[in-house]
Formats: C-alpha cells, structure tokens, sequence
C-alpha cells in the first residue's frame, strides 16, 4: 500500500505550487484527449501500412472500452490507495500503451495495444478531475476546471491540423511516441510538486463488481457497434448480447449492494443531483461525439471539404466552447450559482443541432458558423457544470468515484450515441441514395463512411451531387436527435436542486490539502 506524503498547512491564496500542478494535471489530460484526435487523421496511411481495414473501427472501439471499464476502477483506486499513486500508474500505463502502438506490425497488434493504452486514459480523466476537487474549494472548482476544459478544448482545436504534420512528416507511429515526453514532463511536476494527505485505507477491491461491469459495458460497445451494421438487431448474436447485459447488469446491482467496498456505491444516486449530473452527462457524450463525428463528415461528404480545412472549419465551435467554460467557471466562482448554466447550456445545445440540421450542400459558411457557435457555447456550459454537481453532491471521501462516475457516464454516452446515430446516418444515406435511383454513389458509399472529398470529386455529376444530398440528409437526421438529447438535457436541468457551493473560507476549505509550497 502506498501513501502520500503529509501535506504543508493550508493556505487560503492560491500558491505557485498549486498552479504547477494543475498545469501538469492538465498536460495528462491533454495526453487523452490530444492522442484520439491526432490518430483520426493518420488511421488511412495507418491502414494502408498494417492493411486490415475491416478491423479499422476496432482501433477506436478497443480504447473506448478500456477506458470506459476502468475508469470506476481508477476512480476507486483512488479513494483507496492515494490519488497521487493512482493517477501517476495511470500516466505510466498510458504511456505504456502508446509506446507498444508505435511499435505494431499488425492491425491485430495495434488493437491489443491500444485496449491497454484505454486502459490507462480511463485514470487521466477521473484522476485529475479529482485531484482538483480535493486541492480546491467547492465554490473555486468551476474557475479551474474551466480552465482545465478550456486547455481540452484547445488540445481538439490543434489535434487534427498537429496529427496531419506528424503523420507527413515523421511518419503515424509518431503520432503515438510524441505522448512520451508530454507524459514524462507530467510526472516529474506531479511526483516533486504534488503532495496530499497520507491515505491509511484498508484496501478491498470488489472483484465481482469489476467483472460485472467489464461484461456489461462490454455487451453494450458491442451491441451498439454490431447492431444493424455486421448483424441485423433480431439476429441471435444481437439478441444474446442484449440478454447478456441485462444479467450483468442485474449481477452487478446485487453486487455492488452487498459488496464492503463497493466498486460504484449505488448509495451516491440518493442524491438527486448526483444522478441527475450523471444523466445529463451521459447524454452530453452522445451529443460531443455526434458533433464531432458527423460535423466534419458533412463537410466532406456534403460540401466537398479537405479533411483538413473541415477540421478548421470546428474552429467556432470549439473556441466557443472554450469561451464558455472559461467565462461559466469564473460565474460560478463569483456568484456559487449554477443550476441556470445547465438550462442555459441544454437549450443552446438543442437550439445549435436543430440549426444544424438544415444544412444543406449548399448552405452558407456564416449559418454553420453561427449555428456550430451555438452549439459549443452550449457545450461548454453543461460540461463542467454537471462534473462540479457530481463532486458537490457527495463526501469528500467518494470525490475519486464520483469523478469517475462522471467521466464513465460521458464515455458509455460517447460511444453508444456515435454507434446508434452512426447505424442511422448509414441507413439514411443509403435509402436517401435509393430514392433517387443512384446505383453508383450507393455502390461507393458500401457499408460505411469511407468516400473521402477527393474520391467525391471524381465521380459522375449526377451520381455526386445525389451524394452531397444524401449525406447532408442523413447527418440532418442525426442532429435532428442530437438536438432531441439537447432538449431532454434543458427539461432533466430544471430538477436541479441550487445547493449552496462552499467558499474559500468554508470549514471544508479548512480540511482541504492543497499543494505543499516548498520555501
């Protein structure tokens, strides 16, 4: 078992140590979230050098799992053993990951390699997120990790333009090794700077919770992934997945009640506001990944785009969405209120995907603009609204699986919302191709999302411009139920409950470790 070293007495001004550290918390973050947007650009040249193109989707799904698998088990690790010792493993085991995906010769290899990478981003999230909340005052969360969201924002803004210049010039399994000396710069900041209360927790790791829940999400990414695209939904490997997740999921209930140390203490959704954050942030990753998934298909598909000029053409999203969360967490820091962002947020969010969602291959670069700004500011103000209900609802002691819980509510979102909306965009676009009696571009599309803007371009005319019309249809359709999701998140918002934050000079405050300052 280890322990954290004593923490210095508290201070009530922010120290240098302190911004230090959440400077490194950041830079692990930006390891995760940097890491997914440089690889979607170099997955064709990764393709065409490991070959294996019916597993390309696996490359995703395998780190998508782990992560979401793992991130209650980081987050308990945690509460247990030190949130220190916890999120360094992680870093270390992230990097592991990236090291061994450089080195694939196979896509069989890759995929292997990136489960284990996901393994160790489940921790990066949920650590650091944590780690905030316990350096931190309830009432100043929201400032930090706005700013904390707003440095992901930037990692999705640079990703795809930075993975295009690896990937041409070093070569993709760069994309993958530039992670090192970002990881390694984070633990030296943390392990010198980083200094919390020791832990003396009797550890006891819920085996059957572990392992209920491994079978459970992983029934689910499967069911979705699979479902109306390699098997029909009333097909017998459909049907057993969803029987399959239904017991585990029954299993896991009964577990996590009688368990000592449970995984996920079904205890915390007695608080209402803990189970309505986590709702809400389930339905923000569906929302984030159709966004970011479909966004920059209709601008290739629909209008022609280079994959790099639709990357800049996110750029008013994001920057939205990071005005958002920098100018809501200082709000909330100086007023302690919130509960208005989240309804402020849903209705942005459901206002800018009904927006979206009458595009058309013809529609005006300033009506995207403005509807994509919309739909960041949106964004921005649920995401770390939702995570600071989720740490204000519980114990200080349960901050490392609330955080968690948090974090694996968007990511299960994330990946189940881009499967269904991925089975409905394909489904509309091949019956939107039929409609109009265009045997060719439905032979181009096949069974998935593959055409790219310079492929576009050399077919027939007629045979393009149905397609432009098509895929502007079926990613009509998706934001048309993204913006479903947005208005459910702006209905759930009004329920809830505008619990006082603490401030600086609270109690609590008075029991916060915060960073050690060294003289």
């Amino acid at each position: 078992m280890s322990h954290d070293p004593p923490t210095a007495p508290p201070s009530r001004a922010p120290s240098r140590n302190l911004y230090a550290v959440l400077f490194a918390v950041a830079i692990a973050l930006v390891l995760g979230s940097l890491d997914n947007l440089i690889l979607g650009v170099a997955m064709p040249t990764i393709v065409g050098e490991l070959g294996g193109l019916e597993h390309l989707s696996w490359v995703v799904t395998a780190y998508a799992l782990t992560t979401a698998v793992s991130t209650p088990i980081w987050g308990k690790l945690g509460d247990m053993y030190g949130r220190k010792g916890s999120f360094l493993t992680s870093i270390v085991v992230f990097l592991t990951g990236s090291v061994l995906s450089g080195l694939s010769q196979s896509m069989e290899q890759l995929i292997a390699f990136r489960a284990l990478q996901g393994l160790g981003g489940g921790g990066l999230m949920v650590g650091a997120m944590a780690i905030i909340g316990t350096l931190v005052p309830p009432r100043e969360q929201g400032r930090y990790q706005g700013l904390i969201s707003a440095t992901i924002g930037v990692a999705m803004i640079s990703g795809p333009l930075v993975g295009g210049l690896i990937t041409d010039h070093l070569g993709w399994r760069w994309c993958f090794y530039v992670n090192l000396p970002l990881g390694a710069l984070a633990i030296v900041m943390i392990s010198s700077l980083l200094h919390l209360p020791a832990q003396s927790v009797k550890a006891r790791i819920d085996y059957p919770g572990v392992a209920l829940l491994t079978t459970a999400i992983g029934a689910v990414v499967l069911l979705t992934s699979w479902g109306g695209v390699e098997h029909g939904w009333l097909s017998g490997v459909i049907l057993g997945l969803i029987a399959l997740a239904a017991l585990a999921t029954a299993g896991f209930v009964l577990a996590e009640r009688r368990a000592a140390e449970p995984l996920l203490p079904l205890t915390l959704f007695r608080n209402g506001n803990f189970s309505l954050a986590t709702g809400i942030g389930f339905l923000l990753g569906a929302a984030m990944f159709a966004a970011t998934t479909f966004l920059p298909l209709f601008q290739q598909g629909a209008q022609g785009a280079s994959p790099t000029n639709a990357g800049t053409w996110l750029l008013p999203m994001f920057l939205a969405m990071i005005g958002a969360n920098i100018v809501v967490g200082k709000m909330i820091a100086n007023t302690g209120k919130y509960k208005i962002f989240v309804i402020a947020g849903g209705a942005l969010t459901a206002t800018g995907f009904a927006l979206l969602a009458q595009q058309a291959p013809d529609t005006s670069r300033l009506f995207s603009v403005a509807a994509m700004a919309l739909l960041g500011a949106g964004m921005g103000c649920v995401m770390q609204t939702t995570l600071l209900i989720s740490l204000q609802s519980v114990e200080p002691k349960n901050l490392g699986v609330a955080s968690s819980t948090a974090t694996l509510s968007r990511t299960i979102g994330g990946s189940i919302g881009v499967s269904v909306m991925g089975s409905l965009f394909t489904s509309q676009v091949s019956a939107a191709l039929t409609d109009r009696g265009v045997g060719e571009a439905a032979a181009a599309v096949g069974g998935g999302l593959q055409l790219q803007a310079d492929k576009l371009a050399k077919l027939p005319e007629p045979v393009r411009s149905a397609y432009e019309f098509a895929v502007a249809e079926g990613t009509d359709r998706v934001f048309l139920v993204a913006a479903a999701l947005g208005l459910v998140v702006f209905a759930a918002a009004w329920f809830v409950r505008e619990v006082p934050l603490a401030g600086a000079a609270d109690s609590r405050n008075e029991e916060t470790p915060v960073a050690a300052s060294h003289a």
